[in-house]
């Protein structure tokens, strides 16, 4: 019987978006690293940027926390297994703090995770103090952590929000607005941390600047319950799954790859954009990613695009998701109007726009069953091909994504988390369609806690 463990952790949150959770996230992550303590980060709700920052920061995987997308006994599972090899546990919010059903506060007060308040101090003094009251005390059962401000001009102008504070509240440091601090970003998010060649100056500079605005200590320990022990089939054994990651497909979960391996398949990762030919494989994933950044690198890579019809017509599964899908079109078109021909084979053509064209959390029923997830894109596609399902959102988001399929092809705007339903996830990816309860099991924690949901 597993016990409970402990370590100290909180949920860093924010009154909205754009406050700089992220920024305040990496720093606390890279102080305390630097200091010599284990630091493991999380990432409540779907996100594939914010992670990589935060991997860079911390030098320890990053893992998402939903109680809809991940469920409450995986996210209680990821918690438990930090906090038997963690000196400090962060979260970072989504949002803002009460923001959506589940919310952050839902998650925090469930797990008992205390939140730290970031609180954008730009033009503002003591009413800094008022929103960080409101903060703590709009759920009188949300345990709650202290407030730190971001984005601060000078150092009277942090004694006075500190200055501000009532009831107790705890104060933790600042963060000036200099923008050797900021990260950077471009219109899904942040910019990925493996293009920005001074990410770990910035990560320092940031660590320095809040370890010199309070006292570097640790929050109180918090008590995970165990995970019930689960069992994950081995229905991917031996499969030889290539994986696409490079600087255009990158938008991939850890728990996903996790699963993968878990139930046997040995991954290969490959760039459409570098490498001439896909490395010997049974099954092909094409996450999303930013190819619309490098559409013309990616069409000219003709020998790539050729190996991919190649295994399409051989038979072999193929998943895309969002830019993987892109990928898959006959085209596609940037902002500026640059057009650039891609794989060819889903029918019709992607173009991206300015403005944001579908956020929200997805639930597919597919053939295989049940699969959550979910979809941001700035793109619009057209195709002649008629969905075989589409994605319904809990909240009522923007967004019912359509799922194509040709033989062993599918193909959606739709992120997939894998663990929602691994059993439908090896029907998408085994050479051989998996029967239910085609093989043993055997013990295992990977994927805890995630029902089978329609299997």
């Amino acid at each position: 019987m597993n016990q409970p463990r402990h370590c100290p952790a909180v949920l860093i949150a924010a009154p909205a978006s754009g406050q700089g959770k992220t920024t305040v996230t990496a720093a606390l992550a890279r102080l305390h690293r630097n200091l010599g303590r284990k630091v493991r980060v999380f990432k409540c709700g779907p996100d594939f940027l914010d992670p990589m920052i935060h991997e860079r920061a911390s030098g320890a995987p990053v893992y998402q926390l939903d109680m809809w997308m991940v469920g409450e006994q995986e996210s209680r599972r990821l918690l438990w297994e930090a906090a038997g090899e963690a000196d400090l546990i962060l979260i970072e919010g989504v949002m803002g703090l009460f923001d959506g059903t589940p919310s952050s506060a839902d998650l925090a007060r469930h797990f008992g995770v205390p939140v730290l308040g970031v609180i954008d101090g730009t033009a503002m003094a003591q009413t800094f103090g008022a929103l960080a009251l409101g903060l703590a005390r709009y759920q009188p059962d949300l345990p709650f952590a202290g407030v730190l401000a971001n984005r601060v001009g000078t150092l009277r102008h942090a004694q006075l929000l500190e200055g501000s504070l009532t009831e107790g509240l705890r104060w933790y440091g600042a963060l000036s607005r200099e923008t050797a601090i900021e990260l950077p970003s471009r219109h899904l998010g942040l910019v990925q941390a493996s293009e920005l060649n001074d990410l770990d100056l910035r990560l320092d500079a940031a660590a320095q600047a809040l370890g010199s605005s309070c006292e570097v200590a640790l929050p109180p320990p918090v008590t995970f319950a165990a995970p019930p022990v689960t069992r994950t089939e081995p229905l991917l054994a031996g499969v030889r799954i290539a994986v696409a990651r490079d600087e255009a497909f990158a938008f991939t979960y850890g728990a996903s790859l996790d699963l993968l391996r878990a139930m046997g398949a040995e991954l290969s990762f490959f760039s459409p954009i570098h490498d001439r030919q896909l490395p010997d494989a049974d099954s092909l994933y094409l996450p999303g990613g930013y190819p619309e950044l490098h559409h013309q690198a990616l069409s000219e890579n003709t020998a790539m695009l050729e190996a991919i019809r190649a295994h399409h017509a051989a038979g072999k599964p193929l998943l895309a998701e969002c830019g993987g899908m892109l990928y898959l079109l006959d085209s596609l078109t940037d902002v500026d109007g640059l057009r650039a021909g891609l794989v060819g084979l889903l029918q019709g053509a992607a173009v991206m726009q300015k403005k944001l064209a579908a956020l929200a959390l997805q639930s597919v029923e597919l053939p295989e069953g049940v699969l959550r997830g979910h979809t941001y894109h700035h793109s619009l596609t057209s195709t002649d091909w008629v969905p075989i399902a589409r994605g319904v959102s809990p909240n009522g988001g923007r967004g019912a994504e359509a799922v194509y399929r040709q033989g062993r092809l599918t193909a959606s705007y739709v992120h997939f988390y894998f663990p929602s339903n691994p059993r439908a996830v090896a029907a998408l990816f085994a050479p051989e369609r998996v029967a239910p309860h085609a093989v043993q099991q055997h013990e295992s924690t990977v994927g805890a806690g995630l029902p089978a949901i329609g299997s």
